[in-house]
């Protein structure tokens, strides 16, 4: 991924028609005594249409044509099922068995990368909850040749009419063969595991959400080829998010019309492990759902039941009340209000171009290990990760009803 500068096109409100010209008056004039009166109760009623009107347009901001942003109301989870959520992940499986295997120079078509494919792809089909993995093979064009990619696609239930999308990259940056081994623990090796447990530890769940045909579903993607093999640039970086991306754009999904047009929201984890991260929102298409993050677990205000909307992100400061986060000294640590330092070009571009809304979910700053070598095991943060983990499965188990 690379910073970028800020900056969002906005829509412009439509022109309005001409007024036909009035007929010639025949009628009397009021009083002076009568003009006051009407004239603060025609202010008071165009006052009320701009405020109609405001509202409505805020809340179709940068929507594509075509497309529609979805409302959620669901409720939050009580302390007890939050708690048996929480205790539902085990740390030290989130890190032996699905980090630890990541931990390997995986740069596109190495056999790292290989290695490390094979392994989420056998992950994904021993859950008994019953995934459907397909492989996207591709070979793309690079600086350096000709190069084999391949992204891995988890649906839980393909027939279902929405997906929620989780997103992270599997592949590691290339450095010159003189340089010391990049394994890229938070660029994105803990992003990878922290999808992988999640689908472990809500397991039950999702089978039971799955035999009753819910609405929406649950889809993970990892994706290669995130890195730039040269110089980051349009045609050298996201190889296979542009790849897959396009491919959905023109599937068709049985209850219509394509695969990229299910997705209700596409939430992308990267730079994920490092001490005390800060997450901003990055689009004020979905910022209602970022802001209400830090109190999910209270009631809902009046803004959010009068939109019906939801925030399916992390609800920070609840568990931080029950105890349940570690080295968290504060209610709101992790999620800050506020403009993000900057624009972040990263896997999610090619889906946000074609109307997906998206929730970034990437430290900004980044982390000071960012393509170096200590982006490793012994710099990574186990109780940010593991809170994390917790943040993300009440997530989940509260925006897909579980």
């Amino acid at each position: 991924m690379r910073s970028g500068g800020r900056g969002r096109p906005r829509l412009r409100p439509g022109e309005r028609g001409l007024l036909q010209p009035p007929s010639p008056p025949n009628r009397r004039l009021l009083p002076r005594r009568h003009l006051l009166p009407l004239m603060l109760l025609a202010l008071a009623v165009a006052s009320a249409f701009y405020t109609i009107w405001s509202s409505w347009h805020h809340r179709t901001e940068e929507l594509p044509p075509s497309r529609e942003l979805r409302g959620r109301l669901i409720g939050s989870l009580s302390e007890a099922r939050m708690r048996r959520v929480v205790g539902q992940l085990d740390p030290q499986r989130l890190w032996n068995t699905y980090l630890r295997p990541l931990l390997v120079v995986r740069t596109p078509g190495s056999p790292g990368n290989l290695q490390v494919r094979k392994f989420l792809e056998a992950t994904l089909r021993t859950l008994t909850a019953g995934w459907h993995v397909e492989l996207d093979p591709f070979t793309a064009s690079t600086p350096l040749g000709p190069l084999d990619f391949a992204n891995v696609v988890a649906t839980l239930d393909p027939a279902a009419a929405r997906h929620l999308t989780l997103a992270c990259h599997y592949d590691s940056k290339l450095f010159p063969s003189e340089s010391a081994p990049f394994v890229g623990a938070t660029d994105s090796a803990v992003p990878c595991a922290l999808l992988l447990e999640l689908a472990q530890a809500l397991n039950q769940e999702l089978s039971r959400a799955k035999d009753q045909a819910a609405p929406v579903t649950l889809q993970l993607l990892f994706l290669d080829g995130e890195e730039a093999l040269k110089e980051w640039g349009p045609r050298d970086s996201l190889y296979g998010s542009r790849h897959l991306a396009q491919l959905m754009e023109s599937a068709p999904h049985s209850p219509g019309p394509t695969r990229i047009q299910a997705i209700e929201l596409f939430v992308l984890l990267d730079l994920l492990g490092a001490p005390y991260p800060t997450f901003y929102s990055h689009f004020p298409r979905t910022a209602r759902w970022f802001h209400r993050l830090r109190s999910i677990g209270e009631p809902l205000t009046a803004e959010e039941l009068t939109f019906a909307l939801y925030s399916p992100l992390l609800p920070e400061k609840h568990l931080h009340r029950l105890n349940l986060l570690q080295s968290h000294p504060q209610e709101v640590m992790y999620f800050q209000p506020g403009e993000p330092p900057g624009s972040v070009e990263d896997d999610h571009i090619p889906f946000l171009r074609r109307g997906v809304p998206v929730l970034h979910l990437i430290s900004t700053p980044f982390p000071s290990v960012w393509h170096t070598p200590d982006d490793s095991e012994a710099n990574l943060h186990p109780p940010t990760v593991h809170n994390l983990s917790r943040i993300l499965a009440v997530f989940l188990t509260e925006y897909l009803g579980l």
